[in-house]
């Protein structure tokens, strides 16, 4: 075999060996995350989440859900995330954001000044929002360990490869490192299925 064939061959090998690894997709459906006031209106006082499947960073899905109300006459189910925060905060995708009636801006988790409002709807009762619905940033959870691998650090912005046939280049990632975190990439509906992908899929920087 011709000598510099063979030293090509072994380059591209040993750069796929030293390449970081993949990191896997989630694919977000919309949801929410609840305060206490907010929680004692919808679900009753003193009400609790009940746990319906373990998330990263000791969060969790709950069994509970609520009805979202926008401008339109439309109405769309979320299920809620525990554990419960200071602020509620509602997560939707785009083509949600149309069916409600409404303009969500797209924003990193926790900035919700200024965003869109809607009216949530459980149980026990009613919660009109002035703000607090946002389509959320498409992002990388990383543990301290992942980020020394891969060399980025929190906050960096990045651009992600996704193969497939509907692959691309997704550009303006948002990097977040917690000691809590499991590597993890996270995306809404609308974003795989433009990429024709569901959860388990994996994304390179």
């Amino acid at each position: 075999m011709d000598e510099r064939l063979v030293r090509d061959i072994t380059a591209k090998v040993m750069r796929e060996i030293a390449a970081p690894a993949p990191i896997p997709i989630g694919v977000s459906a919309r949801h929410l995350h609840l305060c206490r006031q907010h929680m004692d209106i919808l679900f009753g006082p003193g009400s609790q989440l009940n746990f319906h499947k373990e998330l990263m960073g000791g969060q969790f899905a709950a069994t509970e859900t609520v009805t979202i109300v926008g401008q339109t006459q439309e109405v769309l189910k979320a299920r809620v995330l525990g554990p419960l925060r200071g602020a509620t905060q509602v997560e939707i995708s785009a083509t949600d954001a149309r069916t409600l009636g409404i303009s969500a801006p797209v924003r990193d988790s926790g900035h919700i000044g200024g965003s869109a409002g809607v009216t949530l709807i459980g149980p026990k009762g009613a919660v009109s929002l002035s703000e607090g619905c946002i389509v959320a940033r498409r992002h990388i959870h990383m543990s301290p360990a992942n980020a020394t691998q891969y060399g980025v650090k929190d906050k960096d912005t990045i651009g992600v490869h996704i193969d497939g046939p509907r692959g691309g280049i997704l550009s303006n990632t948002l990097v977040r490192v917690d000691q809590s975190f499991t590597l993890e990439m996270h995306i809404d509906t609308d974003e795989a299925n433009a990429l024709g992908i569901t959860s388990g899929a994996t994304a390179r920087l």
